[in-house]
């Protein structure tokens, strides 16, 4: 298949494009600037040029191709709101190029999605609509699109690591760093599901070629690791001391971060497991946060 790739020269999508050439598959990727573009030529991959913003170029890519998969996404997360809008415009894009088609489109979301809010790890056959995350604009999105007919799939992803990006634990190492502690809200009890970036990737092909229309996969390779415990290994890296705030304390420290810092947001991926044949076999969280560098 020419699968047109979101995101191709992103930290997810880049690990992405070998697993989709690997397996066969031509890949047009979505870049904005000419060095993204010598990077996927450089990589085998033909460049689309395009923003997200530039909705016209998002249906001209899409219309390549036989199938989409939508990884960008834009991660000025003090502009949450507003991205997580500007992502459901741009799936809406994909998609009516997509209707009357078995072409599939693949979007990312957040395994926050998955929870139903009685205290259980999210889980993939959970979505409520009245999520109070504003990553459901993404999935109330596809929802539509699959109800017009769309071979829609999701991606919920937990916190993708190496050693260089840890999903929302990246700023909360930079904010670490500019307030000299590494904090926790209330017992740090609540927990972050991750999983290893290749394996992610990895995923991400499996739901293209074995994946079924209308369903939501878990990229979650463990389940919750504490918030307690990863602030404890980030103070170790900076040399900071690691304290606990009360809930009142924390929109102060955390500033936009403050939204997530002491939500649960454990999740399982066991039905996905069970489903694709997703092994995972990367390096966990904790891991990768010891071996870090923190002295960039």
């Amino acid at each position: 298949m020419r699968v047109f790739l979101t995101g191709a020269t992103g930290f997810i999508g880049s690990r992405i494009v070998p697993e989709l050439l690997t397996a066969g598959h031509q890949v047009l990727g979505l870049t904005r600037s000419d060095a993204g573009a010598q990077s996927l030529k450089a990589a085998g991959v033909q460049a689309h040029r395009g923003t997200l913003e530039d909705l016209d170029s998002i249906r001209n890519g899409a219309a390549k191709a036989d199938a989409v998969i939508h990884t960008a996404f834009d991660h000025d997360f003090s502009h949450f709101v507003a991205n997580c809008e500007k992502d459901r415009r741009v799936i809406d894009a994909l998609g009516s190029v997509l209707k009357g088609s078995n072409r599939p489109l693949i979007i990312t979301s957040g395994t926050g999605m998955g929870d139903s809010g009685h205290g259980q790890p999210a889980t993939e056959n959970v979505f409520n609509a009245n999520n109070p995350n504003p990553r459901v604009a993404s999935e109330l999105a596809g929802n539509l699109l699959l109800e017009a007919g769309v071979d829609v799939r999701v991606v919920r992803l937990p916190q993708v690591h190496d050693t260089f990006r840890q999903g929302l634990i990246s700023p909360f190492i930079a904010i670490s760093r500019e307030k000299g502690v590494a904090a926790y809200v209330g017992d740090g009890a609540n927990r972050w599901p991750a999983a290893y970036v290749l394996d992610v990737a990895k995923l991400y092909g499996l739901v293209l070629d074995k994946g079924s229309k209308g369903a939501r996969y878990h990229a979650v390779a463990e389940e919750g690791i504490s918030a307690r415990e990863i602030a404890e290994v980030v103070g170790a890296g900076l040399g900071v001391p690691v304290v606990s705030l009360s809930a009142e304390q924390a929109p102060q420290h955390f500033g936009w971060l403050a939204m997530f810092a002491g939500m649960d947001l454990s999740a399982s991926g066991a039905w996905t497991r069970r489903q694709l044949g997703w092994e995972p076999t990367g390096p966990g969280l904790i891991d990768d946060l010891k071996r870090m560098d923190y002295s960039r």
